[in-house]
């Protein structure tokens, strides 16, 4: 019988409460994005991509910031890149060795920005197996730790290079399991993923595939799971300022949230950030935040416009906190 997102089951032989996962956000999953999707019900939550390279010449922000986890996370995956095996190795040693919380180290080999493909990470490594395979073994042998690598179809579409990658990876770099993104590099986020790309490899990969990409509803969720066969799904930009499609995917509610929760959830969003940046930085970095959220509550453009020009996170809170409440529930989008 086909497993429920709702199952348990194991990674590695690391034990997931389910099968619903925080996908790694670039720029974003920090410790309390992921302890955020942890408190909603994630079986497991990924970093966002923290470059090897910064990790293994010492990067001040890099060790203090995005290798920190806090203890409530639970099972948590921190995702690197980098194209030097080397320089792989070091880094994975130095996340096993300083950052115990680590459960995972994943590999980001998808990423479609050209500032990561130009040094030959992220989805450039659909072109470069050798280098890839290299990359993959190297931090497995550095941290002693599972290693999951994420990738993209291909560079381009119909390019199936991710698919024949994959194969490799975990041939002959002993990768633990696949997340698969059936979109090709060139694309990004656009167009509809290829979940019948997703569904072959699943039936023929060796290890567990977990599905992302195009996720946005509970109901998408569902389909793409049953369509794909896949061991997993990780939930991206569908959670953003959504957390709560956590709970929805999982059947623990079935309504979105009313703006009293909405308003309480961001405002703790808010109060972690100042925690983990301060109150100067934080009041910038939040801005990328109040869009997804306005939208959970409703406020639309006039609120969007005010955040954005709050000069302090306490402004922006008494914003929010003020706002008239114009739906008894907010539906999903």
């Amino acid at each position: 019988m086909r497993p429920a997102l709702t199952d348990p089951w194991e990674l590695a032989g690391l034990h997931l409460p389910n099968r619903v996962l925080l996908a790694p956000l670039a720029g974003i999953g920090n410790w309390f994005v992921r302890l955020q999707a942890a408190r909603h019900g994630a079986g497991m939550a990924y970093s966002e991509m923290v470059s090897s390279f910064a990790i293994h010449h010492g990067n001040a922000k890099t060790l203090t910031e995005l290798l920190r986890v806090h203890p409530d996370e639970g099972p948590t995956a921190l995702q690197l890149f980098g194209q030097d095996p080397d320089v792989m190795r070091s880094a994975a040693a130095h996340v096993a060795e300083h950052v115990p919380q680590v459960d995972i180290i994943d590999l980001n080999m998808g990423c479609p920005v050209p500032k990561v493909c130009k040094t030959g990470a992220g989805a450039a490594m659909l072109k470069d197996p050798e280098t890839a395979v290299a990359v993959a073994r190297a931090a497995g042998e550095g941290s002693g730790l599972p290693v999951t690598v994420k990738l993209r179809s291909g560079s381009v579409p119909g390019d199936r290079s991710g698919v024949e990658l994959a194969h490799r990876l975990v041939q002959d770099a002993g990768v633990a399991a696949i997340t698969f993104h059936p979109r090709s590099a060139k694309v990004h986020h656009k167009g509809v993923p290829d979940y019948d790309l997703a569904a072959e490899l699943v039936a023929s990969l060796p290890a567990p595939v977990i599905l992302t990409g195009g996720l946005q509803t509970a109901r998408q969720v569902h389909d793409a799971y049953e369509h794909t066969g896949a061991a997993a799904v990780m939930l991206a930009r569908g959670s953003l300022g959504n957390p709560w499609l956590f709970e929805e995917v999982l059947g623990r509610r079935t309504e979105g949230p009313s703006p009293e929760e909405v308003v309480a959830e961001w405002t703790w969003v808010m109060d972690r950030a100042v925690e983990h940046l301060g109150p100067d930085r934080a009041e910038r970095y939040l801005r990328k935040f109040h869009a997804w959220y306005v939208e959970r509550l409703g406020g639309g453009r006039a609120l969007k416009e005010a955040l954005q020009q709050t000069a302090t996170v306490e402004a922006a809170r008494a914003l929010v906190t003020a706002w008239p409440a114009r739906t008894t529930t907010l539906q999903h989008a």
